[in-house]
């Protein structure tokens, strides 16, 4: 499977399907070897947990759900819109994220 992601963490996207589609979230955590986001606030799923020591709360709790990250599209900071990440080398060598929309760097 391919290492690499289009997301990091602390941007901001968008879901493209499934029940939450359409919504936005900040990303939280990447997992590159699964190929998975977990997006704040977003694919929330009920964890059944056990006390593991004396007086610990027992229960069912709602967490944040991973998604793959085919599924999701960065937002760009300046234009809003959700958008492909390209990337433009400068002459020192170095790499930046672009929006293909605006040119403006992520």
């Amino acid at each position: 499977m391919n290492k690499k992601v289009h997301v990091k963490t602390g941007d901001t996207v968008v879901i493209l399907n499934g029940k939450e589609r359409g919504k936005k979230g900040k990303v939280l955590a990447v997992s590159p070897e699964e190929g998975k986001v977990i997006v704040e606030g977003r694919n929330m799923v009920s964890k059944h947990v056990k006390a593991r020591k004396m007086g610990e709360q027992s229960g069912i709790v709602k967490a944040e759900g991973a998604l793959y990250a085919c599924k999701v599209q960065v937002v760009c900071p300046r234009c809003g819109k959700p958008t492909r990440v390209a990337h433009k080398v400068y002459e020192d060598g170095t790499k930046e994220r672009v929006c293909t929309k605006c040119g403006e760097a992520l």
